[in-house]
């Protein structure tokens, strides 16, 4: 097979995927809780960034030149409804705090980075990565039911009072770029706990984090794309395949329907999750 028809082949199926992908984009928006992250991509050699959303059923990914919040808003929407699940990356900082659920997984990393430098920003490193591997410890028993929510809630409010007390003390004592980094925890200080009141928001983004791997071995491997063509198959493909296996739905299958009905000028099958899926999280 020639080289260019290759990339025939591929906008036929990236026009193929546009409007499941649009109503993907559509229904991610108005979910409950998702998780949000970025990474680097190359178009045309020019410096863009690779966005992706991850719901329970549906995952969405655009590559755009903005990585401010000018991104998230493309991606989210003007109004976002429910929770976001994210780093401390300042772009999210137009988001009410209320409405946001920040990543354990990069505190976690951050407390020991403060043991890493010893002194007394490892004594409150220490302390901070051990309130946090104790909650971790409670909430993996509340994922796989074994303990209540409730309980769970209980056992939080004790470290809930504990955290910013050591965060403070971070502030004052430890070295200053730990000072600093316990000072920007604090400044989100109430977004660290959403997870333990709303249901189905996670108290880590590592789901969005493992669906961006895709993308960065992508990028690795052939630089990026090269046209703004690409870069529409790329972030729609990608969409495609994401939430075809997170739904356990053959992606070949998909793609060859797809591509058919392209072909037939009918439209794609639905990315979207059946009411059964929808029902089974209830």
């Amino acid at each position: 097979m020639a080289l260019g028809t290759v990339g025939q082949l591929e906008q036929v199926i990236s026009q193929a995927l546009a409007r499941p992908v649009e109503a993907a984009q559509a229904y991610v928006r108005q979910q409950a809780a998702k998780n949000v992250d970025e990474t680097g991509w190359k178009e045309k050699g020019r410096r863009a960034w690779l966005w992706t959303v991850v719901t329970t059923w549906v995952s969405v990914f655009v590559i755009r030149f903005s990585r401010g919040s000018k991104g998230i808003r493309e991606l989210l929407g003007e109004d976002v409804p429910g929770v976001v699940g994210s780093d401390r990356y300042s772009a999210y900082s137009f988001l009410p705090l209320s409405h946001r659920q920040v990543c354990w997984a990069h505190l976690r990393r951050d407390f020991q980075k403060r043991i890493d430098r010893g002194g007394e920003s490892g004594e409150i490193g220490e302390i901070l990565l051990a309130l946090t591997d104790q909650m971790f410890a409670w909430w993996h028993r509340v994922r796989d039911g074994t303990r209540q929510r409730r309980s769970f809630q209980t056992y939080m409010v004790d470290h809930k009072a504990r955290m910013p007390l050591y965060l403070w003390w971070g502030t004052k004592y430890a070295q200053e770029k730990s000072a600093n980094t316990c000072q920007e925890i604090l400044g989100v200080e109430s977004a660290l706990w959403t997870f333990v009141y709303r249901q189905g928001v996670e108290p880590t983004n590592n789901a969005v984090e493992r669906a961006l791997r895709h993308g960065v071995l992508w990028r690795k491997s052939s630089f990026g794309t090269h046209s703004e063509a690409g870069s529409r198959f790329a972030e729609r493909v990608m969409t495609a395949v994401t939430t075809l296996r997170q739904q356990k739905r053959d992606v070949l299958a998909y793609l060859t329907l797809a591509g058919q009905a392209a072909t037939r000028g009918q439209p794609a099958p639905s990315l979207l999750p059946t009411k059964k899926q929808h029902a089974s999280l209830f």
